[in-house]
């Protein structure tokens, strides 16, 4: 067996399962769009308040310099 032969059925098993991961993905971001969305929002927010905290953390240390 040619090792470019041994890649290229890797490749392509690997292109099918990215595949299939997605429709499922795109399956239950559907089918649970609102716990999606609640996600997301969430994630926004605690993003906000690390950001909020690394500015503060920024501040002081350039406060002190």
């Amino acid at each position: 067996m040619e090792k470019g032969n041994t890649m290229d059925k890797t490749g392509v098993i690997s292109l099918i399962i990215g595949l299939v991961l997605i429709v499922l993905g795109g399956w239950g971001v559907f089918f649970y769009l609102s716990e999606v969305i609640l996600f997301l929002k969430g994630i926004i927010g605690i993003i906000g308040i690390l950001i909020g905290i690394f500015l503060v953390i920024f501040g002081i240390l350039m406060i002190k310099e």
